[in-house]
């Protein structure tokens, strides 16, 4: 009876010495990660420069520049997708470059492609050089204390035709207007929100018409602790004459260097009128500045 309750004292010393020191480690690993976010954040929000707030940056509808922007700051984006669009396979595949030639302004150049390698019928569209897109964003208000900040932006794209019409028809098919206003608020230091709107004017030469949508994306992210890394979700809504479309793309993001970055998007549209899954991965690379 003695040996029992001997062994029970002993077994219940060691597993509380288990768990004490299991939540020590835990406790640590926390104060660990809080460390490493706070220092994550103060290395983005140096007191010595400009005033800037950490935002998780939406891997799909991305941003032209971190908003608020410092001089100096560049990026180099790769991005690949793939799109069931019912009858055929399109393939998306763009190269951006933006950069920040002062305070709180970036500057964009996007060439974005669309292929269609495995095209079947007459009804499939042509592979082509979508056109040159060029665009500026502008934060106009930036607040450390309120973990907020705003910015309006403009995008211009000149339209091209496919690569099989260069000879046979005009290179340039129309131009796009897309002025743009984003807000974004960071709440704590892992849980991130952001807006993206504004209407999309497609002008068609050929036609000489005008068409216009509105574009509402909401974001939502949350940054693993201890790292660059996050998880979210973008709603990607798009509002034309009797009509809504919205596509729900999860996505994560993983830090593989100091300065590159992987993105992973899934696309999951919520009516199949058009498309069915889609897939888009980015590589992000930052020079140091």
């Amino acid at each position: 009876m003695k040996n029992n309750t001997l062994k029970t004292a002993a077994f219940s010393i060691l597993a509380l010495l288990f768990v004490t020191i299991n939540a020590k480690a835990q406790t640590e690993k926390e104060l660990e990660n809080s460390i490493i976010d706070s220092l994550y954040i103060q290395e983005t929000e140096n007191k010595n420069k400009r005033a800037k707030v950490l935002h998780a940056e939406p891997l799909y509808i991305d941003l032209i520049r971190d908003l608020g922007a410092r001089k100096g700051e560049r990026e180099w984006n790769v991005g690949l997708g793939l799109t069931d669009k019912n009858n055929y396979d399109e393939y998306q595949a763009l190269i951006e470059y933006e950069w920040a030639p002062i305070d709180r302004l970036g500057l964009e150049v996007e060439l974005p492609f669309t292929l269609y390698p495995s095209a079947t019928n007459a009804t499939t569209p042509g592979s082509k050089l979508n056109g040159l897109k060029l665009a500026t964003q502008y934060s106009f208000f930036v607040s450390e204390k309120l973990k907020t900040s705003m910015a309006i932006g403009y995008i211009h794209e000149f339209g091209l035709t496919s690569f099989n019409n260069y000879g046979n028809d005009k290179l340039f098919t129309g131009n796009t207007y897309n002025p743009i206003f984003i807000v974004a608020k960071r709440w704590g230091n892992n849980f991130h929100t952001l807006l993206y709107t504004g209407p999309v004017i497609e002008h068609h030469f050929e036609e000489n018409s005008t068409h216009t949508s509105w574009e509402i994306n909401s974001n939502f992210h949350y940054m693993i602790p201890g790292t660059k890394n996050f998880i979210g979700i973008e709603f990607n809504k798009e509002i034309q004459t009797k009509d809504f479309d919205m596509t729900i793309r999860p996505q994560m993001r993983v830090a593989v260097a100091e300065n590159l970055l992987v993105g992973i998007v899934t696309g999951i549209p919520v009516s199949r009128e058009n498309e069915r899954f889609s897939s888009f991965l980015r590589l992000i690379y930052e020079p140091k500045y």
